[in-house]
């Protein structure tokens, strides 16, 4: 009779037990850090009768890696995309464009300056402003006379 309630103890307690997840399933801003302190927690907590495949683990391990890799990756990319667009907006300081202005009429006229707003480069053209993606013509600087 005792064999039958620690069999049943036991079975209770893996029910009650923290399920194991998937850490790719919920990521959300899980990191590395984070990943290590579930892990630990799962393993303090698991069943001894029935512990948990450690292939399992390195597998979610390799996974949150390629994760953050992937991450660090996309930051890497933003920045680089960022500096050509500043790099190309500051080139058009000086010159005429034609475009969309940010707020939707037609706008032409000569780049004074180049601000960055939202991750996004902006020409002003005195104070009105267009998205370096809304620009339509560009036109090289008006030749000086003197």
């Amino acid at each position: 009779m005792e064999i039958s309630s620690a069999t049943n103890s036991a079975t209770s307690n893996s029910a009650n037990a923290t399920p194991q997840r998937n850490i790719t399933d919920s990521l959300g801003g899980l990191k590395l850090d984070d990943f290590f302190d579930l892990m630990i927690k799962e393993l303090q907590n698991q069943d001894p009768l029935n512990p948990q495949d450690s292939d399992k683990i390195l597998q979610q391990f390799s996974q949150l890696r390629q994760i953050g890799a992937t991450d660090k990756l996309n930051e890497t990319l933003d920045s680089v995309l960022l500096g050509q667009q500043l790099s190309n907006a500051s080139a058009l300081i000086d010159k005429s464009i034609v475009g969309l202005s940010d707020d939707g009429t037609n706008i032409e006229g000569v780049v004074d300056r180049v601000t960055l707003e939202d991750g996004l480069a902006k020409l002003h053209i005195g104070d009105q402003t267009v998205s370096i993606t809304n620009i339509r013509e560009i036109h090289p600087p008006e030749p000086t006379t003197g």
